[in-house]
């Protein structure tokens, strides 16, 4: 990953991890549902952004190199393993 990319992941996950930290304290406050709710979905549109970055990351970086590669058996396993996040994504 390049420093770039990690900058930005770092700094989206540790704004994250604050944005958690802030809706616990929400909740043992006792704050209304909705504004919680809304927290909540903020930091889910934080981590979808990293989610979006690290696939970027991915399939410029290591899927790009399975594909231009010599080896079929990498290439498959590199888009079965892409896939395979989707699937599993799908299902929760």
């Amino acid at each position: 990953m390049d420093d770039t990319t990690k900058k930005a992941v770092t700094q989206r996950l540790a704004s994250a991890a604050g944005h958690i930290k802030g809706i616990e304290r929400m909740v043992n406050d006792d704050v209304y549902c909705i504004d919680i709710i809304q927290q909540i979905q903020a930091v889910q549109a934080a981590l979808s952004k990293v989610n979006t970055l690290m696939l970027d990351n991915h399939l410029h970086t290591c899927v790009t190199s399975a594909i231009r590669g010599d080896d079929p058996a990498e290439r498959e396993r590199m888009l079965q393993e892409i896939t395979n996040v989707f699937e599993v994504t799908g299902k929760k």
